[in-house]
């Protein structure tokens, strides 16, 4: 497959992720995978802000995503502005002023073997598993700021390419609009699909008690890096969620305090309840999670599991959202005789008869990622 194919494909992938009712961080999972098959890199990132504007980072590799809280402390930052141009972490400044792909000598400001001895290099690139790196500002047709992109790689000898970088910056409006955030509402919410249920119990000082089977996950998923495990200290937001359950004024009848937000995994919505303590014991909350994931997303990641060819793929999208031949050809830019020729051969393929058939292969495969 030529050059030009790859990047129509990727370009198309990204047109039908952009159609879906919900956007955002959520897509980013779908979009590396994308990426991944145009430009040879081993691992990406996403550096975003949470619905409720917190800083939140996607990574791929669970390496990169093991030294995250190192990229917080305050030796590792110190070393990182000695050696970078702008910290990783500075996502509004990077925003406001960064245009275009930036290469890894737009990254870099001190020689390859400075920053190799640096605390940063040694205490987060090297362990996340990261040698050469690219990123990509993103933003909306208005300018509005949305994310940054990473794009890595382990091997120091395989520097990213100027023609690599032309690729990305070419993808760069698609990429925006597909992880532009937007409201859960609609089918999108009605269809949303509940993908973990958690129950943590703490004291009222927010020491960790007790997890139900799961919820370590869940809490790693919603919180990422500020999540510590058990034996660690609760992530603020959850500090103050607890703090409001205990407060004077909280009495029977007054709703309890809940807290909701999305992020690439999913909307996450957090409740506290209040548990008496028994004879001799003090009382203890225990703090209801509950992960749902867009209809969109989710279809998205079950056709990414059932590996069909791209037409195939965009047409089984479409038809699935409810969507008849003739509005799938406008989507997909073709004749709805070319719908019914990729319809047929998705049919054949995935061994069913008529679209009820198709919806439920697709509800049955279990989703990729």
């Amino acid at each position: 497959m030529t050059a030009q194919r790859h990047l129509d494909r990727a370009l198309a992938q990204l047109r039908r992720m952009a159609c879906m009712d919900a956007g955002g961080p959520q897509r980013i999972a779908p979009v590396l995978r994308a990426l991944h098959g145009l430009i040879g890199f081993d691992s990406g990132g996403y550096l975003y802000r949470r619905s409720d504007g917190e800083l939140d980072i996607h990574m791929e590799n669970p390496a990169m995503r093991s030294v995250m809280p190192a990229l917080f402390e305050p030796r590792v930052q110190h070393s990182e502005r000695q050696v970078m141009r702008r910290s990783a972490r500075l996502l509004d400044e990077a925003l406001r002023c960064e245009r275009g792909v930036q290469m890894q000598h737009d990254l870099v400001k001190v020689p390859l073997a400075e920053l190799r001895r640096s605390d940063y290099y040694n205490a987060v690139l090297r362990p996340g598993e990261v040698e050469m790196a690219m990123k990509l500002p993103l933003r909306t047709a208005d300018g509005q700021g949305i994310g940054i992109l990473w794009l890595y790689r382990r091997d120091g000898e395989r520097r990213f390419t100027g023609d690599e970088a032309a690729v990305l910056g070419r993808l760069a409006p698609g990429l925006a609009r597909a992880l532009q955030p937007g409201r859960l509402e609609g089918a999108e919410a009605h269809d949303a699909e509940v993908c973990g249920q958690g129950l943590l119990v703490v004291t009222a000082m927010g020491r960790p008690l007790w997890l139900a089977p799961g919820t370590e996950a869940l809490l790693a998923q919603a919180f990422g890096w500020r999540w510590r495990g058990c034996g660690g200290a609760l992530p603020a937001a959850l500090q103050v969620l607890v703090q409001r359950l205990f407060l004077p004024n909280v009495r029977p009848g007054v709703p309890l305090p809940q807290m909701d937000f999305s992020n690439a995994h999913g909307v996450f919505s957090l409740r506290a309840t209040y548990l008496a303590g028994r004879a001799g014991e003090a009382d203890a909350a225990a703090i209801h999670i509950t992960r749902r994931v867009p209809g969109g997303t989710r279809l998205l990641e079950r056709l990414g599991a059932l590996g069909l060819p791209r037409r195939q793929a965009e047409l089984a999208c479409w038809l699935a959202r409810g969507l008849s031949e003739a509005q799938s050809a406008e989507r997909m830019g073709v004749s709805v005789n070319t719908v019914t020729y990729h319809r047929r051969h998705l049919y054949a393929a995935l061994g069913v008869q008529d679209r009820q058939g198709l919806l439920r292969c697709v509800h049955e495969t279990t989703p990729a990622g």
